[in-house]
């Protein structure tokens, strides 16, 4: 029973401690950096000493233990683990539930039982998103849904357009993504386009291929080693 008196005791005792540094944190870049935004949360990172600063909502910054130093851009990378912490936090921050996606304005693609998911929001010209298209042909029993959306200018617009205009839209995606088989012009609503783009702005999809597996994690880029393990936990 003293054990567990104790232990609670020094649980308060931390909790307590960490409170007040947050609270310093806080109040010093406050004060110190008026045209900050409004910080939403403060928390220590794995990097003694250092605390993860966050703002609208997704922004992340770091600062010393007393907010006399700040790190406004830049990563923070485990090289144990060759990870890079920022873009995981952030992957997690910008997460967006699939039940959330507008399903009904994306290509669809089945591969064997088509069980496992991905959403990909995919440029018709981005060569990233050609390659992860390639990766993909040899990923089995998933769904892949896939957002065009017209980011790089007028030429990615067009592509779009002729794309969701096809009689087989899909068809007609994979044959421009894999063979570089123009689609031809046709027209068509084409509204889905307009809602994709929209949909990925509020989201703060700003590059392309993004990714969001069934959990609702994000994976930016054509990394195909981290879309196998997501897929592979649905199993």
């Amino acid at each position: 029973m003293k054990h567990w008196h104790t232990l609670l005791l020094a649980l308060a005792l931390f909790n307590s401690a960490a409170m007040a540094q947050e609270a310093t944190i806080r109040k010093n870049l406050t004060q110190r950096l008026p045209s900050l935004p409004a910080i939403d949360s403060i928390a220590p990172t794995p990097m003694k000493g250092v605390y993860e600063v966050r703002i609208n909502g997704s922004e992340l910054m770091y600062s010393d233990a007393n907010g006399d130093f700040v790190i406004l851009q830049g990563d923070m990378f485990d090289t144990r683990q060759r990870l890079n912490l920022t873009e995981a936090r952030l992957n997690q921050l910008t997460a967006v539930a699939f039940k959330d996606l507008p399903l009904k304005d994306a290509l669809v693609t089945v591969r064997g039982n088509g069980t496992r998911k991905i959403a990909v929001f995919s440029d018709p010209n981005c060569g990233f998103c050609k390659r992860l298209e390639r990766d993909l042909l040899n990923v089995n029993d998933v769904t892949v849904y896939t957002f065009v959306v017209a980011m790089l200018g007028a030429d990615s617009q067009t592509k779009a357009k002729n794309i969701v205009c096809a009689k087989n839209p899909s068809e007609a995606y994979s044959d421009w993504m894999l063979d570089n088989q123009t689609p031809p012009t046709r027209s068509c609503d084409t509204a889905a386009l307009t809602r994709n783009l929209a949909f990925a702005q509020k989201h703060r999809i700003t590059g392309t291929p993004t990714s969001f597996l069934a959990d609702g994690t994000r994976i930016g880029g054509a990394d195909i080693k981290a879309i196998e393990r997501g897929l592979a936990a649905q199993r």
